[in-house]
């Protein structure tokens, strides 16, 4: 079952005319997902209700499906196409910022594409994301889809609190819960930031200077966005430059210090 999911959002990231951009040549937004699955009883689901982690809110799988056996999570790589015009320093490239906008209907798309073809294999079938209960309160969410991720083996987070994968930071983050038990696979990490290498090149990519060698500022980062970024654009929005032009972008980076 696991490779047929591999070969679900292989099929619908190639063909989806959602994952392209006619405006800009018929651009694709994203590459190939990959694609993890974690056993719906792994105790860090718990742990994600500590404060210090996301909070109280954050609903485990069980308060998405009672009846939750496994959580299927992927990243989708955002394109080199995406990636290298964003390399600049200066604001984010009409590429990426079609990447964040479009390319999350698309990531939305591809999670109920996922819900439809797996409950007609007889599964019952939750995306936490497009649930009418999902909600976002002081910038935390109830299903967090980085740690999600973490715990299901993608990869682990970076200076910059995005996640590292085996394709890199760039991209976006989606999971479904399911009823079923699927083999569960390696997370072939023990730590937190395990793949960052702390090289702090992100602190300087980053406009507003909401990164520092301590943590990031997430409120300053928003605060650019919402009034820097969206008000330009609008409706469009984003910025990702702590996610490129960094020995992360694209891959587990290896000691460059």
């Amino acid at each position: 079952m696991y490779q047929e999911i591999i070969n679900l959002t292989k099929q619908f990231t190639l063909t989806s005319p959602l994952n392209r951009v006619e405006d800009l040549n018929n651009m694709r937004i994203y590459d190939p997902p990959l694609i993890a699955v974690a056993d719906a009883n792994d105790p860090l689901f718990v742990q994600l209700k500590n404060d210090d982690i996301v909070g109280n809110d954050h609903k485990s799988p069980f308060e998405w499906q009672r009846e939750a056996k496994s959580v299927i999570a992927y990243f989708l790589p955002y394109t080199e196409k995406v990636r290298v015009t964003n390399r600049g320093d200066t604001m984010p490239s009409m590429e990426w910022l079609y990447g964040r906008f479009e390319g999350e209907e698309f990531n939305k798309a591809l999670s109920q594409y996922l819900v439809n073809e797996l409950t007609k294999k007889g599964m019952k079938v939750v995306s936490p994301f497009l649930d009418p209960s999902f909600k976002i309160n002081n910038r935390k969410s109830n299903w967090s889809e980085r740690h999600v991720a973490f715990i299901a083996g993608l990869g682990t987070f970076s200076l910059s609190k995005s996640l590292i994968t085996a394709k890199g930071a760039a991209g976006r983050l989606g999971s479904v819960i399911v009823d079923t038990e699927l083999s569960v696979t390696n997370r072939p990490y023990t730590h937190l930031e395990e793949y960052c290498i702390f090289c702090e090149l992100c602190i300087d990519r980053c406009p507003p200077e909401a990164i520092t060698s301590e943590s990031k500022d997430h409120l300053i980062c928003a605060d650019f966005i919402d009034n820097k970024i969206r008000p330009k654009y609008k409706p469009r929005y984003g910025c990702g430059k702590c996610q490129t032009a960094v020995p992360c972008e694209s891959k587990i980076p290896v000691n460059v210090k």
